[in-house]
């Protein structure tokens, strides 16, 4: 759950960073952190997975979750590198946010909304 968090908090520090044009987006641990998160986050998600014996297209929350995941994936890459205007970096930030709302309540619920 920490690297959830971590990984949510930090995203959300750096579409900021992005939305105000600061130079600290482009610092080399600001570069290297979401990486080594995301890293943990996902090797901490497989090993709950072989643990539990629960699924992804086994059990429909898990993958919701797991698709939600590549949706937020996609529209980060979109709000803080591949976004062409402001405009568009700023939409997609805010809709990762939301798709990275939708996870934590599946995560919690294990219910797809």
């Amino acid at each position: 759950m920490t690297a959830a968090i971590l990984s949510g908090l930090f995203f959300t520090i750096r579409g900021i960073w992005m939305l105000t044009d600061s130079s600290l987006l482009k610092r080399r641990w600001a570069k290297v952190a979401p990486h080594v998160i995301d890293t943990v986050l996902l090797a901490s998600a497989l090993i709950m997975v072989f643990w539990s014996g629960q699924y992804p297209f086994v059990q429909g929350w898990l993958t919701a979750k797991v698709l939600a995941l590549f949706a937020y994936i996609g529209t980060g890459m979109v709000a803080l590198k591949y976004g062409k205007t402001k405009t568009v970096r700023a939409a997609a930030f805010v809709t990762a946010l939301l798709i990275f709302v939708y996870i934590l309540k599946v995560a919690v619920t294990r219910q797809v909304i």
